[in-house]
Order: structure tokens, then sequence, then C-alpha cells
């Protein structure tokens, strides 16, 4: 009875095992289902690995080397050796790659220097003070007009004339016209020559003027903050662009090397009291704004930009008197002890205004007869009660 009892049992825990294995498997098919702690999966460690993307990209950059990882991780040969393979492939594309780009920047450079000696041989003018309704053939056919009488090397000609360019101004669709000047250039310098000479020519009602246009005389320096200013010189400063957090003592110490500073007024916002954008740097002298102004270093404060010109000092401000009469000054010299003679000229004669004389208003039309309006203002009212009738039925 003993060894029945004990196969039972064994066979029992057998088809138990085997109901567990059955269930741990649905467990791990079924993916929607959240894995319990019995559900035990067995793993072997010295099992390979292959190579993640991660390490991949760690052995790119070269932070890790194969050996490091193959010590911690055990990898898989066979990936290794698919990894090599795609570092050989690309190495490989990249150089013929690097060799088309450089047969490509030889070419680029060898086009390019072409169009650099093209542009060079090019002899370019600027033409301005132009009339608006001006067109390119009208300053084609006035430079070959005026140039016809002149030696055959420096005669402009329509193949002479390379490239005109007169932008146009956009309108909204209206009349369209250009922005008052135009680039021209030509095959020779002396032809070139020949043009400019024609500055202050008339053309279309006024006087062209004409340039070369590789010159830059007469144009402003923009790095010249003195003369682009629009106040004269002062000892006033005016900062702009200031960021809100700026404080007086950062604009003291980032102008002090500048001139002795003797009051910064800087705008702020009444309820929090922080800079509003700008301020004005009093100096003591003149060479304290304009050490300032051409200093370059005083340009950027706290990486913002500054914009930066003359303020208008106020103490120099003229102000305009007022011109003394003739009866002012005789009252004036004249002095307290002189007695004052009654004056015996008229007193001036004051006009009067003519008085509008009140308009009444008429009660009758254009036929002069009583408006209705007025007819029925005095006319009785009629009962709203009801009236019993006093006629006679008459019956025919």
């Amino acid at each position: 009875m003993a060894s029945n009892n004990k196969s039972e049992e064994v066979v029992d825990k057998v088809e138990d095992k085997s109901a567990k294995e059955q269930e741990i498997e649905k467990a791990l098919q079924d993916q929607t289902k959240k894995r319990k702690a019995e559900d035990e999966i067995e793993i072997d460690l010295n099992q390979t690995v292959p190579l993640s993307k991660k390490q991949k990209r760690l052995l790119r950059r070269g932070k890790v080397t194969l050996e490091e990882l193959n010590e911690k991780f055990n990898l898989d040969p066979s990936s290794v050796k698919e990894y090599q393979k795609e570092i050989e492939g690309k190495t490989q594309s990249e150089k013929k790659e690097g060799v088309e780009e450089g047969e490509e920047e030889v070419q680029e450079d060898a086009s390019s220097a072409s169009q650099k000696a093209k542009k060079d041989k090019k002899f370019g003018v600027w033409i301005g003070n132009l009339t608006f309704d001006t067109s390119k053939e009208d300053l084609c056919r006035f430079f070959i007009a005026k140039t016809k009488e002149l030696d055959p090397d420096s005669r402009v000609e329509e193949s002479d004339i390379l490239r005109v360019n007169l932008p146009l101004a956009q309108n909204d669709g209206k009349q369209v016209k250009n922005k008052g000047f135009a680039h021209m250039n030509f095959r020779t310098q002396k032809q070139m020559d020949a043009v400019i000479a024609l500055s202050e020519s008339h053309l279309n009602g006024r006087n062209m003027l004409i340039k070369n246009s590789a010159s830059f005389d007469g144009r402003p320096d923009k790095n010249d903050l003195i003369s682009m200013s629009k106040n004269p010189p002062s000892r006033i400063l005016f900062v702009g662009n200031l960021s809100f957090d700026t404080t007086d003592e950062l604009l003291k110490k980032h102008f002090q090397h500048c001139g002795e500073i003797v009051k910064i007024r800087m705008a702020t916002f009444q309820d929090t009291g922080k800079c509003k954008g700008f301020a004005f740097v009093d100096f003591k002298n003149e060479e304290g704004p304009t050490n300032a102004l051409k200093d370059k270093t005083c340009r950027r404060i706290a990486g913002r930009p500054l914009r930066m010109e003359f303020g208008e000092d106020r103490s120099k401000r003229q102000v305009k008197r007022r011109v003394p009469q003739a009866s002012e000054t005789l009252s004036s010299t004249s002095g307290p002890s002189l007695r004052e003679e009654p004056s015996t000229s008229a007193p001036p004669i004051r006009e009067r205004k003519p008085v509008k004389k009140h308009r009444e208003p008429s009660y009758k039309d254009k036929n002069n007869r009583l408006k209705s309006s007025v007819a029925l203002a005095s006319a009785p009212r009629a009962s709203a009660a009801i009236v019993p009738s006093q006629g006679k039925k008459i019956t025919f």
C-alpha cells in the first residue's frame, strides 16, 4: 500500500510540473498579461551576445574597444565580423567620395577662376540721379550717341555694353518705375573712362551722376559713430538697446575709462524700477563721449550691441528773448522821480462786431398759407368717447 501511495504522489508531482510549464509557456506567448514572480525563465549566461546599436555607436566614436566589450559581454564572433565588414565598406565608399569631391573641387576652382577673370575684365559704372521713367534703352542710346565722335577705342557701341542693371521698384501693381540708379558694365577701360567723363550730363530733365562702381568715396563709414551721430558733439552720451537688467553701476564700470562721469540718468519703469532700455551718461568734458564712440570695446555690453550717439545738451540751448515794444522802453528809461504826463494820444478804436438779429420763425409756407402743424395746433381735439348718433335714418 505504501509503495502504491508513493508512486501516485510522484505521478501527481510530474503532472503538476507539466501543467506549470504549460502555464509559463502560455504566459510568455501572451504579451498582454503581466508576468508573475512564479513565471521563472531559465537563462544561460555562458551563451554569446550580439553587438547592440549602442555598442556599435561607441565603437565608431572610439570610446570603447572590441576587447573591452568582449570581456564584459562575451560577444558573438559572427556579429563582430559583420560589424568589421560594415566599417570596411564605409571606408572604401568614403575614399571614393573623397576622390570624386576632390575632382569636383578642382573643376569648380577652375570654373570660378575663369569666372573671376571674366568679371575682372568687366569695367563697371554706377549711374545715379535718374528719373523714375528712365529705361535701359534710354541709357544705351544716350551713351552711344555721346561717344560717337570720340576715338574708336573709347567709342561705345551696343556690343560693348556687357550688362545693364536697372532695379525696379515694387509699386503694388501700379506703373513700374526704377529706383533712380543703375549699373552698367563695358568692355574696356577707355570706354568706362569716356562714360565717367559724361557725368553731370542732362538726361530726361536731370543731371546724371556717374562714378566708378569700384570706388566707394563719399559713402558714410558705419564704424565712424561720431560722423553718424545726429546731434553735434556734447558732453552727454546717449546709450540705447540696453537690457532691462542693466544698472547704473554696470554703466559706470563700462564707460569709466573714457572720462570722468558726472551723472548717469537711466530711464526706469515706475512699478519695477528696471531699465527701460536707454540711458544718458553725463561726462565732465566732450572728450568722454568722443572716446566712447571711438572705442570699439564700448559698443557691446552684456552680449548686446549698443546704439550710441551724442545726446542733446540742454544747457547750450539758446532761448529766444521777447523784443520789448517802444512804450515799454520809454517807461523803463524814465526814472521813478519823473512825473508821468497824461498821454494826449487818442485811445485805440475797438472794432465792434455786428450784432446778429434774432430771426423770427415763419409759420407760413411758400404759398403764404399756414403750415399744417400750426393750423392743427389750435384746432379742438375730438373726443375719444362713444357718442350716440344724432342723425335721422331716411328710407326710400
